[in-house]
């Protein structure tokens, strides 16, 4: 067997341990139901060893003839810029609140997972890769106050009625809701449409909002 024989087996182990970096890291997003799961990052790392294999190594054949000259990074550079926009497609606004931006993060840190085995530094994309995942992991776990609160933005239809909304007001203050900007308006009816801006707690999310204003029965709707 000659050299290139065993240069396309080492290669091929590059792409098949980028896949199986990138898929570990994803399986943590998608045990979080997170948008981008095994699949996607699986592929995001394979494709990036890919890539990198071919911009260092795709273009011997020709190097040293008369009048080439090549520059072996251009192409993997590219892999950066493909990725953010991958990246720019997870993260999205829903009203103030802006979701995705841990995943685009990991996304775009598991192609240079990808891109380091590619080029053959095994330890450092291994490495990265456990990095990543504790990172994920221990932080999300134990480090609460890490956490950036979530805002979001609701609407809701009470009775227009003496010191009802005083009472809605201090309901979300005795959870730990901040209301961080309210506007009410006179709605169809008798009843008054309220628009808040508010700030979860720590540890609470939108279950918790929805079971809190179960209880009150002076609001009608609710609408995120």
């Amino acid at each position: 067997m000659n050299l290139s024989y065993w240069q396309d087996i080492e290669f091929l182990i590059r792409i098949i341990l980028a896949a199986v970096c990138g898929g570990i890291i994803g399986y943590e997003r998608q045990n979080r139901k997170k948008m981008a799961g095994i699949r996607t990052h699986l592929i995001v790392a394979l494709g990036s060893a890919l890539i990198m294999i071919v911009s260092k190594y795709g273009f011997s054949d020709i190097l040293g003839l008369k009048g080439i000259a090549l520059d072996p990074s251009r192409i993997a550079a590219q892999i950066v810029t493909g990725v953010g926009f991958l990246g720019a497609g997870i993260i999205f606004v829903r009203h103030e609140t802006i979701n995705g931006l841990t995943t685009a993060a990991g996304i775009w840190a598991t192609a240079g997972v990808g891109m380091a085995i590619g080029a053959g530094l095994y330890s450092l994309g291994i490495a990265t890769a456990v990095v990543i995942i504790l990172v994920q992991i221990i932080l999300h776990r134990q480090f609460k106050w890490l956490q950036e609160p979530i805002i979001n933005q609701i609407t809701i239809q009470i009775q227009d009625e003496p010191h009802v909304l005083s009472q809605i007001k201090q309901m979300f203050e005795e959870n730990g809701f901040t209301i961080e900007h309210m506007k009410a308006s006179k709605g169809d009816g008798d009843d008054l449409t309220v628009k808040m801006t508010i700030i979860y707690p720590l540890g609470k999310h939108d279950q918790d909002l929805l079971d809190m204003i179960h209880q009150d029965k002076a609001i009608h709707v609710l609408e995120f």
